[in-house]
């Protein structure tokens, strides 16, 4: 397999080319990634026999805390121009994602985008994402400002701790009757609604998740309510990412996630997790092809639902696991 073929192909694959793609994928990573190797070899699995997505061992993403995880294939050794940083809480080591090719990422986060909300030139973009901001080398920073940068309107920009320039901001969109979107961690979120509650038509808002100690944990339902609440909205968009994948999820409704053909949803046995279902409930494993260069096959602490169409949702976090900065309690 040339996987820089891959490298564009998997953005245009139909749903039933998924199984075919996965498979060259694993099997090009089982070679050349060397903790994943030494991971499936401990498990004793016989390559020659996975024949199936559900056959596939998943990689458990706390292994992204302590590994440098990136494809080393001698005589074509590529190494990782960005770094991504985990925002984790204090105390916590954070994960990191090492990309060798960040247009992988640029392409993906694009490409979902339109097929979630359209042409970016027709938004405004705004981001009230401070501690990612603070943080620095955050993946969820770099997608909004590369969305920030090609929406081409002068008011898109993030803001970081300027509530008040925000709110005159989004007045003036609001005016101008300017299709707008603001990319928001949670807790700013509240923040900024407790502050300046205001009738929404233009505006959508995305949420990100993420208390990281700042408020009281609460729902997404409570959260998604707080803000339809303050901004009467009839709904609150939710992305679904994290640092150790190059694609999203995107809810747009009730909770339900939706993704793009090349990142499928998973679900493992709390109990065995070689059991793997594509419906039903259990822990979340992601099968996000765009991790060509690091792994594909992720096993995280997440727990959820998964339905016919693919689509899924978050009902929390699995037990003694740690709480990421981008992750609510419960749906």
């Amino acid at each position: 397999m040339n996987i820089n073929e891959l490298e564009t192909e998997i953005f245009d694959i139909e749903d039933n080319q998924f199984e075919e793609k996965a498979l060259a994928i694993f099997r090009f990573q089982a070679a050349y990634l060397p903790i994943y190797k030494q991971y499936i070899e401990l498990l004793k699995i016989d390559l020659s026999k996975v024949n199936s997505i559900h056959q596939i061992p998943f990689l458990p993403i706390s292994f992204f805390k302590s590994t440098e995880i990136y494809i080393q294939k001698k005589g074509a050794h590529q190494l990782p121009t960005l770094v991504f940083n985990s925002s984790g809480t204090t105390g916590q080591i954070s994960s990191k994602h090492y990309v060798v090719n960040p247009e992988i990422y640029e392409t993906s986060f694009l490409k979902i985008f339109q097929q979630f909300f359209g042409d970016v030139h027709q938004y405004c973009i705004l981001g009230l994402l401070p501690s990612y901001l603070e943080r620095g080398n955050s993946s969820l920073v770099y997608m909004v400002n590369q969305l920030i940068k090609k929406s081409e309107h002068a008011s898109s920009d993030f803001y970081l701790d300027n509530q008040e320039k925000l709110y005159q901001v989004i007045l003036e969109l609001e005016k101008q009757q300017q299709p707008t979107l603001l990319f928001g961690v949670t807790y700013a979120l509240l923040d900024f609604a407790e502050k300046y509650p205001m009738p929404l038509n233009y505006v959508k808002i995305i949420e990100t998740g993420g208390m990281k100690g700042r408020r009281e944990e609460l729902t997404r339902k409570e959260v998604h309510s707080s803000l339809k609440n303050a901004f009467s909205l009839p709904q609150i968009f939710s992305e679904y990412g994290m640092t150790e994948l190059l694609s999203q999820a995107y809810s747009l409704q009730n909770g339900i996630y939706e993704t793009p053909n090349w990142l499928r949803i998973l679900v493992r046995d709390l109990s065995d997790p070689l059991s793997i279902k594509s419906i039903g409930k259990g822990a979340i494993n992601i099968i996000d092809l765009a991790n060509q260069y690091s792994c594909s096959f992720i096993a995280t602490d997440d727990y959820g639902e998964v339905f016919e169409n693919h689509s899924f949702e978050i009902n929390g976090r699995i037990e003694q696991s740690e709480i990421r900065g981008c992750s609510l309690l419960t749906v």
